[in-house]
């Protein structure tokens, strides 16, 4: 009974110390980025918008960057084999927004994005904060760059109903379909 007494001590112990740990370290990084932010720091020179993949609570604790400036998306991963990749905003074609319920409740979302990009493809922004905001960021930036490079889609390929390919508005088929 006195050595189960005394493991119970011991975990109590350890899990007192690991909380006090953990206090101390949201404390710190709350802190660094109030003072980050106050300063107006950025690790992108010409960066719009900055921040990392926030994991725990939604603390910024990820070596997984994130950085956007008027022409392209930059994305940073890695500690030890830091792999560097960025996207024009012209490639980009699609941005979803998509918030779990843990998500909402610590205020945090992930970006789901669709580039035309080759060695990016579709990728995802995970867990960043103000994520509405940011959505609405990428989206008017992606078509401010889609307008001054000169890249359009075209919406309608594949929709039946759009006979007309010429562009002088009438159909484009004879009666029979042809």
């Amino acid at each position: 009974m006195d050595l189960l007494n005394s493991v119970l001590q011991v975990l109590l112990i350890v899990v007192i110390c690991l909380a006090v740990v953990f206090i101390i370290a949201v404390v710190l990084t709350v802190l660094y980025e109030k003072r980050r932010a106050a300063k107006g720091k950025k690790r992108k020179e010409n960066a719009i918008w900055e921040d990392r993949k926030r994991t725990f609570f939604g603390m910024p604790w990820s070596f997984t960057k994130y950085s956007l400036d008027n022409q392209r998306f930059y994305l940073e991963r890695g500690l030890f084999s830091t792999r560097y990749d960025e996207v024009r905003l012209y490639r980009m074609t699609d941005v979803v927004l998509v918030r779990t319920l843990i998500q909402k409740i610590f205020g945090i979302g992930t970006l789901r994005i669709d580039s035309s990009d080759k060695s990016l493809g579709d990728f995802t922004i995970v867990n960043i904060k103000d994520s509405e905001k940011v959505k609405e960021l990428f989206s008017r930036k992606i078509e401010e760059q889609r307008r001054a490079n000169r890249v359009y889609t075209r919406e309608s390929i594949g929709n039946p109903d759009d006979t007309d390919h010429d562009g002088y508005g009438d159909d484009d088929f004879d009666d029979d379909g042809r």
